[in-house]
This record gives C-alpha cells, structure tokens and sequence, in this order.
C-alpha cells in the first residue's frame, strides 16, 4: 500500500511540475516577442555581436546563472546547476545576422547598414537568428525557475558566427570548442533548433542520421601557356582546360556518386581567367562548392575531384591543382539519440505535427559540436498558416519573413528535451 501510495504521489508531483512549467513557458511569450524584435531592429554580423551579448549576458546573469562571455570573441555560455547531480546538456543559439538589405514594413524593421567586403548593405536578421536568440533566453528563464526538478545541469550557448567569420579571422562553434565550451563541466549531449520559414507554424522537422550537408569550399588553379588568341597552337589554354574539368566534376554526380543513398552537389560558382579577348591567358581559377552527406560519398568525391582535375589538365598540356577548405561539416543527427528523444518533440507539438523531412544540402556548423558529443538538430515551424498554399520567401533574402507565434513551441522543445533528457 506503502510503495502504491508513493507512486501515486509522485505522478501527481511530476504532474504538477509540468503544469506549473507550461504555464511558465505560456507567461514568457510576451517577453519572447519583445526579445526577438529588439534583436531583429539591431542585427550585427558575424564576430561583431557585441550589443547582442551584452543584453543576453545581463539576462542570464539577472536569473542568477553562472555567465561566461567573450567566447569565441563574442560568445555567451551560461551555467544552470540542478538541484540534484546528473548529466550535462547543452543548448545551443546562433547569435549573428547577413549583409542583406531588409525589404518590408515591419515597425521593428533593421534599419542598421555597414560595409561589408567593401560594399556597402544593410543588415539583416534573414535566417531567424534573432528567434534561436530570444528562444533560448526564453528557455533559461523557465529552466531557472525550476532547478528543483532537474538532475544535472543545463549549458545554455549563444553562438557567434554561424554564417562564418569575416576573412581571415576565426569563429563560430570551430573556436568556441577550441576554447573549450563542450568541457568544464563536459557536456554529454546537444540539442539545437532552426526556425524555418517554409514549415508551417506548429510543426517540428527532423531526421535521424544527416539532415544537413558538410560545405567545403574548393579553389582549382589551372596553368597553361599564354599566346595569341589568333594562334591557339602555340600556348595551352587554362580556359578551355577550366571548361572540361567543369564538365568533368558533374559526371562524378551522374555517375560515380550513389544518390539513391545520399544526395551530393557540386557546383564552380566563380571563374577568373584573362584580361583581353584576343590573348590566350596563362592562368585560370575556378571556385566552387562540395555539399554532402554521407562521410564515404564525401572522401570519395574530394578524391575523384582531385584526381580528375590533374588528369584532364595534363590531358590538354597543361597543370591543375585543386584545394579544400571545410566550412562545415555534416549535420549528423545520433541515431540512438533521436530515437530516445522523439517522444518529448512529439509530447509538446503532438505525434501528427512531428514529421520527418529529407536532408537539406544548406549547412550548418552545429555540426561541429555533434563531431565531438552526440546532438540533434531540428526545425521548427517558422511560416503562417494562412501562408502555407501561397509559399514564403527563402531565408537569405530581403524579404525574408517570421511568423512569431511558432516561437514559443520552440521554447516547449527545447525545455521537454532538457528535463527528459536529464531526468530519465
């Protein structure tokens, strides 16, 4: 009777506890909004969040939590310790905006402008970084209310950088875990979230394994043999050469590359060759992009790209290099750990509205942190409903748009996954 009675006290309690958060969680929404159009109206780009943390900072100090900044250069970590010892969770928000122009009639409308790779632009929240901020502030304000139920403790991260750091500086999660982020204490496992302005409010993404594509940046330097345009025979033509190399790489998509496992892009974005239409030039340069999201399918694609850009350079007497440089790396979603951690997404958004989606080939560099402890990366529902049949502008774009109201199950998911993950 002893041992029935304190089961039933306990579901009441735990019961409880849950009321008393998702009322917590509903009572911060005007906060959550207030947050948000403050960040949107003062975006600041990558390495240069400096406002952006102070205020963040100031929040997660004034719930008495233990607050680390200048992270990675403008890094936010803060520490929340449960009342009883356990595990250790991090969550994770990007903090920084794009040189992008904002076109709308927002009242919180951006009107920041900058010089950005010597042209001048405005600046933008166009990816929704300004919700992932006020969604996890939002969360550590719940959370601090209630040190009593978690067992372990709780890594709140704000990010800078994500969209990389300017030329020839450092950042984003790279330098945040070269500075130690995911240790002191060491954290066991990540969660992060990205709104998203094509899924309809209410509804959570995800898919186990990779959900977005590892980004590399890749340069080729073909060298031939300048000489008169009128006498191609007497020179080797870098140009020429750049367009069968081109041609070349797709054929390691079409043929070589297995999609029916995985999707892979390649694609030269940039060719630099020639200063006169009637001279055959020495040198040419092409710059491109790798996406994908398998790590086999990616070695084996860097090694085909390599030994096809030699190959076809010597084929036509000349020589080709070709370089990589990691921007980020695949988005891996643990199984094991998606599998544990599906039932709290589908506790606060329900089962019908947790859906699974197929990989993205855009990236991410919260992959970086699942390289070092296992994580899950989400979507969330970012689009109006009354939106759905007609469509939304893409993230990156002028005209990019949010709808508020799909925020708080943010804060939902990001709190269900926290205490689940701590206290079972």
């Amino acid at each position: 009777m002893k041992t029935f009675l304190a089961v039933v006290l306990f579901a009441c309690s735990f019961s409880f506890a849950q009321n008393t958060i998702e009322q917590d969680i509903i009572n911060i929404e005007d906060k959550l909004i207030a947050w948000r159009r403050h960040f949107h109206e003062n975006p600041e780009l990558s390495n240069q969040e400096f406002k952006t943390a102070e205020k963040i900072a100031a929040h997660l100090k004034s719930l008495g939590l233990e607050v680390k900044t200048g992270v990675a250069i403008t890094g936010v970590v803060g520490l929340l310790k449960g009342d009883l010892p356990g595990k250790v969770v991090a969550l994770r928000a990007d903090i920084d905006a794009l040189p992008v122009t904002e076109r709308n009639d927002l009242p919180f409308k951006s009107k920041a402008k900058t010089t950005f790779l010597n042209t001048e632009t405005g600046v933008m929240h166009a990816c929704g970084h300004d919700t992932h901020i006020s969604i996890l502030m939002a969360t550590a304000e719940v959370l601090s209310k209630h040190k009593d139920k978690i067992k372990g403790t709780v890594k709140f991260i704000f990010q800078p950088a994500e969209e990389g750091p300017p030329p020839g500086e450092e950042g984003g999660a790279k330098l945040m875990i070269k500075e130690g982020v995911l240790e002191n204490p060491k954290v066991d496992a990540i969660f992060g979230l990205h709104i998203n302005a094509g899924t309809p409010v209410g509804t959570l993404k995800y898919k186990k394994g990779g959900i977005m594509a590892s980004v590399e940046r890749f340069v080729i330097d073909v060298k031939g043999k300048q000489t008169h345009g009128s006498q191609p025979w007497s020179g080797v033509d870098p140009i020429l050469i750049s367009a069968k190399i081109i041609d070349g790489l797709q054929t390691i998509i079409s043929r070589e590359a297995k999609l029916t496992d995985e999707a892979a892009v390649i694609t030269v974005g940039k060719i630099t060759a020639g200063t006169r239409f009637n001279i055959i030039p020495e040198t040419a340069q092409l710059i491109g992009t790798v996406r994908t999201l398998e790590p086999t399918m990616r070695t084996m694609i860097e090694r085909r790209m390599k030994e096809m850009t030699e190959t076809i350079a010597k084929a036509y007497g000349g020589e080709a290099k070709i370089s990589f440089r990691n921007q980020t790396s695949i988005t891996f979603n643990n199984p094991e750990l998606t599998d544990k951690m599906l039932p709290s997404l589908q506790k606060v958004a329900g089962t019908e509205n947790v859906k699974t989606m197929k990989a993205t080939t855009g990236g991410e560099d919260f992959s970086y942190f699942q390289e070092v402890v296992p994580g899950i990366y989400f979507f969330l529902g970012g689009m109006n409903l009354s939106e759905e049949s007609k469509g939304s502008f893409p993230h990156h774009t002028p005209d990019f748009m949010i709808d508020e109201s799909g925020m708080l199950l943010g804060v939902k998911a990001f709190t269900q996954l926290t205490i689940d993950y701590l206290n079972n």
